[in-house]
């Protein structure tokens, strides 16, 4: 190991960072100039990586969880060699540049995750490490090693503070993930005060007593870094490993080293000095010296020979399992059997469950057609019925099972799907009560805000809880997550439509979709075909039941609600259509001619019933028409009287329609 030359790049990483926060006066110094040594024993020596190929199978992911510190992961990149540019780095934080404020996936070359809300990356470096184990234990052979790599993740006190990060240690332990491997960035400070103000935990010992091995060092020793780095990867022991490397935050810059004034932008006022201080010349911003420059070419030139070699593995792996090769090459590209409708089977007419039971029985067709379709619940698998049979169960003896069970971590396992699907391989789901969204509400904004293909199964819907009472009934919860941009929210009103939207979530690869599934049964609508119900909750609305007369009225509706709309359309006359729009967001996707030839502009008389919340239905019903919905706390009954007493009837329907 160069460590002269190492750290002289560590010095130049700190410029680069000085230089972009100060050209804008906007950033956060105190990770990159503080945990730069670190920067340079992992990319000058312990990862594993190739810039010309950023999205290598068998890279080790590096995920910077302390997102904030975005200028440490830029500066990096572009000294090790990634499509990250002088002037990219110079254009930190500026419109359209591929160096936003903090890392964005899908934007910058070498970015594994969208970071910045603290903690979130912890439990996406959990997810990647189930996928690596899983997809080691999937496609490896006796022959071939295709998959070995680890994942390392920068966190600092903010991350460990939040609760998400808790419930992730807690699940990576207990799967004893030892390709896993955080390095805890402890300098002492959080963003207002020095850390001891807020906390003062024995952090050795509490990751031991998680089931990790832990250490702490010298975050600014080069060598003893990269000793125990290659030490963490080296042990495939059992235990995800933590290496606690005590640094000065904002080191380089002596008026701020070490305070909290260190953690954002206010040292780069002090640059010229800080500059000097570094040894890096008065007249060059964005410098990197030659010698730097020649190191990571030669490094580059190294790391390019293993993956050559990989290539070769790869290859020969192929050649001697087509099978696998194949499958391998369809997760990678999220491909979905084009007959994937037909591999659902019809249900019997005369079907009486709820949707979530349907749902069930759909994942576990989907599981047999899609073999990279994983699935977790809350500890709830048998309230939200998305357990897959015969597909065992992912643990730490078993890497091939297919059932994730998170326990009642629910802000981890949202977190966790979002690395899982960030990695790619595999196509993830999980499950709780929808009344419980809002504990992975985080993780969900950040899957809609990088595109990933996650699906959310959330079951107890509505007030059709009943007896559960209105701590459990979520009046509010769906239509807070329509108002996501980017998330697919689909609450089917049968079996069939059912099948159509889990059908519609697993052909979406650019975003996640959340499926809101009742706990009580609901009638099949029989009088439509099923691909009719399918196809039209693809489309996110569709017309479920024709006037067959001149057109006077429509009654919109969703999920349990949908029947009360049917039944009072049946009573109230030939000019009565029923829409049903299981989701707004597909919906609105639609042509225009689509849309105006369902939700035609002439008929302004309409009625939208759905136990929820009332505000977002009015854009649909206009101002002359009327909502039925819940806009107060539930009640504690037997769910049909519950119902009854808030308004979600067909005779409540009638009613509002004469009212017109």
């Amino acid at each position: 190991m160069n460590t002269a030359l190492l750290a002289k790049a560590a010095n130049e990483a700190r410029g680069l960072a000085i230089d972009a926060i100060h050209a804008c006066s906007s950033g956060h110094l105190g990770l990159p100039l503080g945990s730069a040594e670190i920067g340079a024993a992992l990319f000058g020596q312990a990862l594993r990586y190739h810039p010309q190929a950023p999205k290598w199978l068998n890279r080790d992911r590096f995920i910077l969880s302390a997102g904030h510190g975005s200028m440490f992961l830029y500066s990096w990149l572009h000294l090790a060699g990634y499509a990250v540019s002088r002037e990219d780095v110079a254009k930190f934080r500026q419109l359209h540049s591929i160096t936003p404020g903090h890392p964005e996936f899908g934007e910058t070359p070498g970015v594994e995750a969208t970071t910045g809300p603290l903690g979130q990356g912890v439990g996406n470096a959990v997810g990647y490490a189930i996928s690596g184990k899983r997809a080691a234990a999937r496609f490896n052979t006796s022959a071939h090693t295709i998959f070995d790599h680890h994942v390392i993740a920068i966190m600092g006190d903010g991350c460990l503070q939040e609760g998400v990060t808790r419930e992730a240690i807690s699940f990576a332990g207990h799967q004893a993930l030892d390709n896993l491997i955080l390095i805890y960035d402890s300098n002492d400070v959080t963003l207002d005060a020095m850390a001891i103000v807020t906390q003062s935990e024995d952090t050795e010992s509490y990751f031991r007593s998680q089931g990790w091995d832990a250490v702490t060092v010298d975050g600014h020793d080069l060598a003893v870094l990269a000793v125990a780095i290659e030490k963490a990867k080296a042990d495939d022991n059992g235990r995800p490993k933590v290496i606690i490397a005590k640094t000065v935050i904002g080191k380089g810059i002596p008026e701020v080293a070490g305070t909290a004034k260190g953690h954002g932008e206010g040292g780069a006022k002090f640059s010229t000095t800080a500059r000097a201080g570094l040894g890096l010349p008065a007249d060059e911003l964005f410098y990197v010296s030659p010698e730097v420059a020649a190191f990571f070419a030669d490094h580059r030139s190294a790391l390019g020979q293993q993956f050559e070699a990989w290539q070769q593995t790869y290859d020969a792996w192929a050649t001697a399992n087509p099978e696998l090769a194949a499958e391998l090459t369809d997760c990678v590209a999220k491909a979905v059997p084009t007959d994937l409708n037909e591999r659902i089977p019809a249900f019997a007419p005369d079907y009486q469950d709820a949707t979530r039971s349907a749902g069930g029985v759909v994942i576990n067709h989907l599981a047999k057609a899609m073999p990279d379709l994983l699935t977790g619940s809350a500890d709830l698998f048998g309230s939200t019925k998305n357990y897959l049979k015969d597909a065992g169960d992912f643990s730490a003896t078993d890497r091939t099972g297919r059932n994730l069970w998170f326990g009642i971590r629910e802000h981890a396992m949202g977190a966790i799907c979002n690395g899982l699907a960030y990695d790619g391989l595999f196509r993830p789901s999980c499950a709780t009560f929808l009344v419980f969204a809002d504990y992975l509400r985080g993780s969900i904004r950040i899957a809609a805000l990088s595109g990933l293909p996650v699906t959310y199964i959330f079951t107890h819907d509505s007030v059709g809880v009943g007896e559960d009472g209105p701590t459990h009934q979520p009046v509010e919860t769906v239509s807070s997550l329509r108002v996501i941009p980017n998330l697919d929210v689909i609450r089917p009103a049968d079996a069939e439509e059912t099948a159509g939207a889990w059908e519609a979530g697993m052909q979406r690869t650019d975003g996640p979709t959340a499926l809101i599934l009742t706990r009580q049964a609901v009638p099949m609508m029989n009088e439509l075909s099923v691909s009719a119900r399918r196809d039209g909750t693809a489309c996110g609305g569709y017309i479920a039941r024709q006037e067959t007369g001149p057109l006077t009225t429509i009654l919109l509706g969703c999920g349990s609600e949908l029947q009360h709309a049917l039944a009072a359309a049946a009573q109230l006359g030939d000019g009565v259509r029923v829409v049903s729009m299981p989701c707004f967001e597909r919906f609105e996707r639609q042509s225009p001619e689509y849309r105006e030839a369902v939700l035609p502009a002439t008929c302004t008389r309409r009625v939208a019933i759905e136990a929820g919340v009332s505000g977002l239905w009015w854009k649909y019903v206009g101002t002359g028409g009327r909502v039925l919905g819940i806009d107060r706390f539930g009640i504690s009954a037997p769910a049909p009287l519950v119902m009854e007493q808030l308004g979600m009837t067909k005779d409540h329907v009638i009613a509002a329609v004469k009212s017109l």
